[in-house]
């Protein structure tokens, strides 16, 4: 087991080989699981380009190389998810994927926790929309 307390969660996670298997892995879940129809149809039908922003933004989330921030600028991701209709239900269907990619690769409980916690934050951060309201 890795000294999580003296090591990059990026290289917990295996450097870039490990983030961009988490990345291929959260994608290939988006884009088969019936559950996530909603936020599959925010992305464009290939998701290559998607994946590498995504891999080049959690470098450098993560503790490694700051990619995104060289070839891009500051994330500002929030700014960048406005033009998508993000509620609970789509926050929530990232995370079943992004929950189950990490569950596959991170086998240290601990360590899952933190960044499943992490993610959650920052997926509960992108929401935009209002929850619809139920009226009886």
């Amino acid at each position: 087991m890795k000294d999580t307390l003296n090591t990059s969660h990026y290289d917990i996670l295996g450097g870039e080989q490990g983030i961009r298997e988490l990345v291929d892995r959260f994608y290939d879940l988006m884009d088969t699981q019936p559950e996530t129809t909603g936020i599959r149809a925010m992305h464009a039908k290939s998701l290559r380009v998607s994946r590498e922003k995504l891999f080049l933004f959690l470098s450098g989330w993560f503790g490694g190389p700051p990619l995104y921030i060289e070839k891009y600028g500051h994330p500002r991701l929030r700014q960048r998810h406005l033009p998508f209709k993000i509620t609970s239900d789509e926050r929530d269907q990232w995370l079943m994927c992004m929950n189950q990619a990490l569950t596959e690769q991170i086998s240290d409980p601990l360590f899952l926790q933190t960044v499943k916690a992490s993610f959650f934050n920052m997926a509960d951060h992108m929401r935009n929309t209002p929850d619809a309201t139920v009226t009886h």
